[in-house]
This record gives structure tokens, C-alpha cells and sequence, in this order.
């Protein structure tokens, strides 16, 4: 079968992959779709290290093929939006719903591929940029099978991050002042959480002024090409401060950004060693700076709901699909995600 591997030196797209059978508690998915995300190309130049040989992609959905022994709710037909959480569901952070703190679902990753014989190791327990893949039974979320699978992808990685961002670890509440700082695919999922939110004034922040018109579909009500100009919106600063980017720099001018009892939430990816500075006495009028992962969320809870939002028409899901491409063309999405050509790509099977 198909899929896209990075060998530690380059990215091949390869036809010879296999997947082993699905064991107890695991669900062997056929993938129709994956988005690719920043953090893909993050571990091919190293800014995420992550053991080789590797099939990319995490960003995925598509249809049951089979289940191992103990999987009941979902079934083969079944259509499914992939989580990145291989969380245990039985350790004291999944009892108190916290999966995205479960050790188990962090730095562990499994090897149910091969090629030649010899096994690949899995990208955030999904590896999704493969025609099939394995995870565990929790990270597969049924999902109603009228809507797109290219679209449903995206709920699994871009709109949990963004929207969980907003709602589960920030918290914003109706009439709160929201600046988000970088307009890709996380920062535009992160502006229309702030609008379900209730938000009063969302600020998009980006130095691409095309994707200004976007920005204000998602739900910005102002859209600014740098931070130096976010005080002529909001003179006393935001309650909410999103940074998107995994800038240094940029995390520094997001806790600048904030009113009293303001808060940073850092959703960039830098990379590992990088260190960022700000004024400790800039805190004290009870600000705080939050970091998020995967946007605090309960995936089989959130994901079934985000699917609601959208049928409702309440949440945007077509809209962040820019262009999708056939697996073959990775090379291709991959320089258009590069330069900010795209909110989101999509590759298809």
C-alpha cells in the first residue's frame, strides 16, 4: 500500500508499505483523507525530533475496515475522524478527562508497519498519510457519514487544537477580547472558537495581508498585518492572547498584548531548546501565561460535537480545505503549506 516516509534524510512517497492485522482494543482504518499540518513538516526538518523511519501524517479520517476483540462502538462501514491520542482510559488524568495527559498517549510511539520486512515506526499514534492505518479503539470517533471525509479530517488535529484551545483551556466567555497572532490552519480554528465563544472583539494578526478575507469569514472582527497595531484596537491590551506561530519573539509581544487578568496561550511550536523572555513584574496584575496541548481535549467527546456544530452550519469545516491533492503530490502540498499558500491542504487516497 501506499504512504509518505521520512528516512531521517528525505520524504518518499512509497507503494510498498504493509500494516499489520488489528489485535484487542485496536481498529484497522482505511484512510480517505489527511490534512497536512506544520507539525508533519516539523519532523522532517528536525524542529520535532521524532525516531526514523517514520510514515507521516496524524491529521486523518476515513472508513473501518476491521476491529480487534473488545471494540464496540465503532464498526466496519463505520466512518471516523482520527484522533492523535492513544490515551489508556483507565490512568488517574483519563479519569479526572484529561486524555491529553495520559503518558501513555505521549512519546510512545508503536511500529504496526513494515516495508522490506523491516518495521516503521507510527507519527503521533495515527500516521495518517498512509492508504491504511492502525490506532487504538479511543481514537477512532464515529462520525455521521454524510459529512466529507477530506473536512472530518481536519477535526482531528486543526479544529481540536484551535477551537479545544478556546473552550477547554482558555475558557473564553461571552463579550471577552480575544488577539490571535498568525492566521494558518490552527489560527483561523482558534478564531472561530473565539466566536463560538461569544467573543465581542477577535483580532486576527497576520503578516499576509490575503489572508485577511478568510480571517474575517472564520469570525475576526479585525485584521491586522502586525502586533504593533493591536493597541490602536484594543488601547488596554486583550483578555486572550492566542500565539500560533511558535515565535520567540512573537510569544514575548502575545504576553505584552494582555490587560489585566489577561492570558497568553502558546499553540506554536518552537523548537525544543528555543527560549523565550518576558518582564516577571508584567504578571503581577494576575496574568499567566498557558501552554495547551492538543487543545485540552476530550476527543470522543469533542470531535462528535465539533461534527455537530458543523452540520448545524455553526462550524466551518469546507472552508479551511484550500486545495487537496493526491498522496502522490506531497511534494507539492508540502511547498504550498511551506509558503502559506493554503489554510490547509489535504491529501487524498
Amino acid at each position: 500500500m501506499r504512504g509518505v516516509v521520512f528516512d531521517g534524510e528525505r520524504v518518499e512517497v512509497a507503494d510498498d508499505l504493509e500494516v499489520r492485522a488489528p489485535g484487542p482494543g485496536e481498529v484497522l482504518v482505511r484512510v480517505a483523507a489527511a490534512g497536512l499540518c506544520h507539525s508533519d513538516l516539523s519532523v522532517v526538518d528536525g524542529t520535532i525530533p521524532f525516531p526514523v523511519p517514520v510514515v507521516l501524517g496524524h491529521e486523518g479520517a476515513g472508513v473501518v475496515e476491521a476491529v480487534g476483540a473488545d471494540v464496540a462502538h465503532v464498526a466496519p462501514g463505520d466512518h471516523v475522524s482520527l484522533s492523535t491520542l492513544a490515551n489508556c482510559g483507565a490512568c488517574a488524568e483519563c479519569d479526572r478527562g484529561r486524555p491529553t495527559m495520559c503518558r501513555a498517549s505521549i512519546g510512545r510511539p508503536g511500529r504496526p508497519f513494515t516495508r522490506a520486512g523491516k518495521p516503521l515506526h507510527q507519527f503521533a499514534a495515527s500516521s495518517a498519510f498512509a492508504e491504511r492505518t492502525l490506532v487504538k479503539a479511543v481514537q477512532a470517533v464515529r462520525i455521521p457519514g454524510d459529512i466529507p471525509l477530506s473536512s472530518a479530517a481536519l477535526i482531528g488535529c486543526g479544529v481540536l487544537t484551535g477551537v479545544g484551545a478556546v473552550l477547554n483551556r482558555a475558557r473564553v466567555a461571552l463579550g471577552d477580547t480575544v488577539v490571535v497572532i498568525g492566521a494558518g490552519g490552527i489560527g483561523l480554528n482558534v478564531l472561530q472558537g473565539a466566536r463560538l465563544a461569544g467573543a465581542v472583539t477577535i483580532v486576527a494578526v497576520d503578516t499576509n495581508p490575503a489572508k485577511e478575507e478568510t480571517a474575517r469569514l472564520f469570525g475576526a472582527t479585525h485584521f491586522l498585518t502586525s502586533v504593533d497595531a493591536v493597541r490602536d484596537v484594543l488601547p488596554h491590551g486583550a483578555q486572550h492572547v492566542f500565539e500560533c506561530v511558535g515565535h520567540t519573539g512573537l510569544v514575548r509581544r502575545a504576553i505584552d498584548l494582555l490587560d489585566r487578568h489577561g492570558q497568553a496561550v502558546l499553540l506554536g511550536m518552537p523548537a525544543p531548546t528555543a527560549e523565550a523572555t518576558f518582564l516577571p513584574a508584567a504578571m503581577f496584575l494576575d496574568k499567566a501565561v498557558l501552554g495547551c496541548r492538543y487543545g485540552s481535549s476530550r476527543p470522543q467527546h469533542d470531535i462528535a460535537l465539533y461534527a455537530r456544530l458543523y452540520r448545524e452550519g455553526r462550524l466551518l469545516l469546507d472552508e479551511l480545505v484550500t486545495e487537496t491533492y493526491p498522496v502522490e503530490d506531497f511534494a507539492k502540498a508540502a511547498e504550498d503549506a511551506e509558503h502559506g499558500r493554503v489554510a490547509r491542504g489535504v491529501l487524498t487516497f
